[in-house]
């Protein structure tokens, strides 16, 4: 699921948590990620973290208000997983949901395809 401008939420469960999926567009090949400690809380469209590449640092923003329960450890030494396989292996955080609403005004894929054109 989208947020416009260009966040998805990836995947939620019924226990409360989702996964936010990167954002598409990440220029270049992701050189290193810094991603939020266990418990970090984030209001929606937040900053979490960043991405580097060669040519620009990128702020990450939160899809949605929620407390950080799971930080994708793997990246920390293959941040290029975030460009290998951003769906699968190159996820980055799980959050437990504060506010279940917002799930409903995100995007799903395909309105986000056409909301930007594709």
């Amino acid at each position: 699921m989208v947020t416009a401008p260009h966040h998805l939420a990836g995947s939620r469960s019924p226990a409360g948590t989702a996964t936010p999926a990167p954002a598409p567009g990440v220029s270049g090949d992701v050189a290193s990620v810094d991603l939020p400690k266990l418990g970090s809380k984030f209001d929606r469209m937040g900053p979490f973290g960043t991405t580097e590449a060669v040519k620009a640092v990128s702020e990450l923003f939160s899809p949605l208000a929620g407390e950080v329960v799971e930080v994708n450890g793997a990246l920390e030494s293959d941040p290029s997983l975030i460009n290998k396989d951003p769906y699968g292996g190159g996820w980055m955080i799980r959050l437990r949901v504060k506010n279940p609403s917002e799930l409903d005004e995100l995007m799903g894929s395909d309105e986000y395809a056409s909301h930007i054109g594709q």
